[in-house]
């Protein structure tokens, strides 16, 4: 796997592009003009690793709150912007560090200027974002709907109107919520411009479907080298995002965070509770940063030898489970009721060991 080259961008000092690794982005859903809300999605969002938040601006009163909502976020922001190139000045001025914009729609060729202008002087990048069901009409007409090719055009389109006026802090996104489309347009635009790309499946829809599309679409691109930034798109808490956008990642070996859970589907052998006891290990270990492998399995004949290269373990039977490390039995526990706490104590004990 060979990433794409592209240009480097700096958002309030996170690289994207060149030599940096795939950024993990998300987006608020909360109300902007609700500054307390905001800013406590924001630090869980953060806290799950995601390293780039983007806002929406929608009017006044939510500009208004940009500049306290940045004095408390510990990552760089993104202002969400459509129609009204004032909300991307005021953004600026707040000191949010990028816009998501297209040109296109933000006014006349003086108010792009402005902006341009603006996002100079401040060092903010933006990101043109373009989406199969915004696409302008006559490109509509010209490739008989919102084709990768029609997408592409507009991006371009875009690209064009900031070059002319001396801008190159340029990220770029093409999202539909066909998988296809979407990585046909990715495939396009990578082969025509070297800046880099936010790669996403917009609209992808509810946990599950939302992650399967988007593993499968991102995974694509990622495994050809196209993607310099992604956000995983759920109808669902933000937060869950993050944790999708990782485990693609690191199943395709590009970046890794946290813990790695390996546990068996459940067959008519398990005598215990697996899958409340593994989706209860996984919310324990939700916010540990450290790389390394648990196993939560099911059977205590098969489970240490088949998570054998894990790092740490437990494989439950009929009241009992059995704790093991590299497929090494270290102790048994009784009673099914035991088998959680216990288990937590010894991966809080492997932790210290190890950040010692």
């Amino acid at each position: 796997m060979q990433r794409k080259h592209t240009r480097t961008v700096d958002i309030g000092g996170v690289g994207i592009g060149g030599d940096n690794p795939v950024r993990v982005q998300s987006m608020c859903n909360t109300d902007t003009r609700d500054v307390l809300s905001t800013v406590t999605q924001i630090n869980s969002l953060a806290e799950a690793g995601c390293e780039i938040v983007r806002l929406a601006v929608p009017d006044d009163a939510a500009a208004a709150k940009l500049k306290e909502i940045r004095e408390q976020s510990p990552v760089p922001l993104i202002a969400d912007i459509h129609f009204d190139h004032r909300l991307a000045l005021s953004a600026l001025e707040a000191g949010i560090e990028g816009l998501r914009i297209n040109p296109g729609n933000i006014g006349d060729e003086s108010k792009v200027d402005t902006v341009v202008r603006a996002a100079m002087e401040h060092g903010a990048p933006i990101r043109i974002g373009v989406n199969g069901g915004s696409l302008e009409k006559d490109l509509l007409r010209r490739f008989g709907g919102p084709t990768p090719e029609a997408m592409v055009e507009s991006g371009l389109r875009h690209v064009s109107m900031l070059e002319k006026r001396g801008f190159h802090d340029i990220k770029i996104s093409l999202k539909t919520s066909s998988v296809l489309n979407t990585v046909a347009a990715y495939r396009l635009m990578s082969g025509k411009v070297d800046y880099p790309l936010h790669i996403g499946i917009t609209e992808a829809g509810t946990l599950v479907r939302g992650a399967v599309k988007s593993a499968v679409g991102l995974g694509i691109l990622l495994s050809e080298g196209i993607g310099d930034t992604m956000r995983v798109s759920l109808t669902h808490d933000p937060v869950a995002e993050i944790g999708v956008a990782y485990e693609i990642l690191r199943s395709l070996g590009l970046r890794e965070r946290g813990p790695e859970i390996i546990s068996c589907p459940t067959c008519g052998r398990t005598e215990i509770n697996l899958i409340d006891l593994a989706e209860k290990v996984e919310e324990a270990l939700r916010g540990v940063e450290e790389v390394f492998t648990v196993a939560v399995m099911g059977c205590v004949v098969n489970g240490p030898g088949e998570a054998k290269e894990a790092d740490i373990g437990i494989a439950g039977g009929r009241g009992l489970g059995i704790i093991f490390k590299k497929g090494e039995v270290v102790r048994k526990v009784k009673g099914d009721e035991n088998l959680l706490p216990e288990f937590m104590k010894e991966i809080e004990a492997f932790l210290r060991e190890r950040r010692s």
